[in-house]
C-alpha cells in the first residue's frame, strides 16, 4: 500500500511582530536589495528613517512575503506587484465587507422570524 504524504509549511504571523530589513529577508527568502527596492517603490512602509532602523509589522511581513511570491510565481517585475498586491488587498476588504453585511443581513432575519 502506497502511502501520499504532503507537508504544509507556514509561519504564524501576529499583527503585533516587529522585524529588522535582515529578519525580513530571512522571512521573505529574498535580498536586502530586493526590499529597499520595495520600499523605494512604496510596496512596503517601515518604521524608521534608515535601512539599519526599518522595522516591519506583522502586516509588512505577509506584504512582503506575498510580493516575493508574486515576483518568482508569475514573473512580475515591481510595479505589476504593487498593482497585484493593491488588487489583493482591495479583495481582502471587499471580502470583509461581504461577511460583515452577510452577518448583519442573518442577524437581521433572525429578529425578523423569532
Amino acid at each position: 500500500m502506497t502511502q501520499t504524504e504532503t507537508r504544509i509549511e507556514g509561519i504564524v504571523l501576529d499583527e503585533g511582530l516587529t522585524v529588522t530589513l535582515t529578519e525580513l529577508t530571512q522571512l521573505c527568502g529574498s535580498s536586502g536589495r530586493v526590499v529597499r527596492l520595495m520600499v523605494t517603490e512604496g510596496l512596503l512602509r517601515p518604521k524608521g528613517q534608515a535601512p539599519d532602523d526599518w522595522r516591519f509589522n506583522g502586516l509588512e511581513v505577509r506584504r512582503a512575503r506575498r510580493a516575493v511570491r508574486l515576483q518568482r510565481d508569475l514573473d512580475l517585475n515591481l510595479a505589476g506587484t504593487a498593482l497585484a498586491l493593491d488588487l489583493l488587498d482591495e479583495l481582502e476588504q471587499l471580502r470583509e465587507r461581504l461577511r460583515a453585511l452577510e452577518h448583519q443581513l442573518g442577524q437581521r432575519r433572525t429578529r425578523e422570524l423569532g
